[in-house]
């Protein structure tokens, strides 16, 4: 997953297999292969802030199926610690149930670009929302998330929309590293990916009014039977009010 050794799967194989494993499983009317849906342009407020959080518009068209190839999306993801400005990709699920993180080849733009999960929520959105990102090429060179588990609480993520220029400013609040095996489990799933995509339903509104966001990828050893790294990083943050964004710069 996210590591594209040769030979690898180059995707996000344990979790998102398990969660959509357990989304096919619950219900005959479960999200696989359904659009998620998503909230209309509106305002909310914070459960803890009186800033409102801009709830952006949608980034695909409503009817497109899950397991429709990536598509690009009007999002630029930032990380000013780790120097990393990049687009981003929509992304659903293969035919194998996992989700798509395409590769290419060796010097395929593919590998510094983040990849948002189509089925969570929009970041923004009073819900949570997954970006994963490659942490190597097929030539072992880094990618965009090579680094990634060098991120620390208080590091500032921002998501762009390119459409309006508008910026959601998270703080990250933890980072976090598992085996394959734990992240089978359901609660670690609902975690990075929040509950609505592991029950087979589409994001739900978090229970703080926030928007949470996971950043995840590869760490650890490589495994050469299983054609991938034997842990998983993931890298949670929540929005802060614009009125407290980010004292960091952008560039």
């Amino acid at each position: 997953m996210l590591c594209a050794r040769p030979g690898s799967l180059a995707r996000l194989t344990a979790p998102l297999t398990a969660a959509i494993v357990l989304a096919a499983c619950g219900s005959a009317q479960a999200s696989v292969g359904r659009p998620a849906s998503h909230p209309s342009p509106a305002a909310s407020t914070s459960a803890q802030s009186s800033d409102p959080i801009v709830v952006p518009a949608p980034l695909t068209d409503p009817s497109l199926d899950l397991r429709a190839g990536p598509v690009d999306v009007p999002l630029e993801l930032l990380i000013p610690s780790l120097r990393i400005s990049a687009p981003v990709l929509g992304v659903g699920i293969t035919p194998e149930n996992v989700m798509d993180t395409p590769k290419g080849s060796a010097n395929d733009p593919v590998w510094h670009k983040a990849f948002w999960y189509r089925g969570g929520g929009i970041p923004g959105n009073a819900s949570t929302a997954t970006i994963a990102g490659h942490v190597d090429d097929v030539l072992g060179r880094t990618a965009i998330f090579a680094h990634l588990n060098d991120l620390r609480p208080g590091d500032v993520v921002v998501v762009r929309d390119t459409r309006t220029g508008l910026d959601v400013n998270f703080l990250v609040t933890e980072t976090a590293t598992y085996t394959i095996r734990q992240t089978l489990d359901p609660a670690v799933l609902a975690q990075i990916y929040g509950p609505g995509p592991v029950a087979g339903q589409g994001p739900q509104p978090s229970p703080d009014g926030l928007s949470h966001l996971t950043l995840i990828t590869c760490t650890g050893h490589w495994v050469s039977g299983l054609g991938t790294y034997d842990h998983r990083v993931a890298v949670y943050a929540v929005s802060i009010p614009s009125r407290l964004g980010p004292r960091r710069p952008l560039s």
